[in-house]
């Protein structure tokens, strides 16, 4: 999934709207967005701790893309200052690129990205650009070594928790009086994760530092109580 296309396709949708668009809505102080969100990871390998069964060189790895919904509740605190968290579950698989192309590592790992963001609302007439920034802790379940690690001897994959740090940025465009909108929302996540692969014996044989750092690019509707 390309992200410059992404990118386009919510601009275009959004210049689409705009023109029918009401004034901005003050229909209270919460706000929940039910979302299709593209969850674009790296997977990139930023360092290698533990190396047993010698990786070539130039070894890389990808995780692929997922297009999963979302639950978005917000609450404003003032009419321009608002606190967001997020609710979704997102699994891929990891492959490996480069000297690694066309390797299988992980079968299945998903991602409960939690995470809480501080918002600014801007006034811009009938539509409400904003930015956001907060903490997000990528918790991590279920991975499963994929064919090319089982043969290699790895009977068990982890993958560790970790805390890293969201920027955002997105417009709500009211589309009645009573609250409805329409919402498209772009964050980029900095944060990575320790991957393990341990043999049936309980030996590391490859411990790997990755950069997940993801993109999720969501639009959807959102109604304000």
């Amino acid at each position: 999934m390309n992200k410059t296309m992404l990118w386009a396709a919510a601009l275009a949708t959004a210049a689409a709207v705009t023109t029918p668009a009401l004034a901005a809505d003050q229909h209270g102080r919460w706000q929940v967005k039910l979302l299709g969100s593209g969850v674009l990871p790296d997977g990139k390998i930023d360092a290698v701790k533990t190396d047993l069964i010698g990786l070539p060189a130039g070894s890389q790895t990808k995780a692929d893309d997922n297009v999963v919904p979302t639950l978005a509740i917000e609450y404003y605190a003032t009419p321009n200052v608002s606190i967001e968290t997020i609710c979704c579950l997102t699994q891929h698989k990891v492959d490996g690129a480069g000297a690694l192309a066309g390797a299988r590592l992980v079968d299945h790992v998903l991602i409960l990205p939690a995470t809480l963001t501080l918002k600014y609302h801007v006034d811009a007439g009938p539509i409400r650009p904003y930015v956001g920034l907060g903490p997000s802790l990528f918790v991590i379940m279920g991975e499963k070594p994929g064919a090319a690690a089982r043969a290699l001897g790895a009977s068990k994959v982890s993958m560790s928790n970790e805390l890293g740090v969201v920027l955002q940025g997105g417009v709500d465009i009211p589309v009645s009086d009573s609250g409805l909108g329409l919402s498209l929302d772009a964050k980029k996540y900095f944060i990575g994760t320790t991957t393990r692969f341990t043999t049936a014996a309980g030996v590391t044989a490859l411990e790997t530092r990755h950069k997940l750092d993801p993109w999720v690019v969501s639009g959807g509707v959102y109604f304000r109580f």
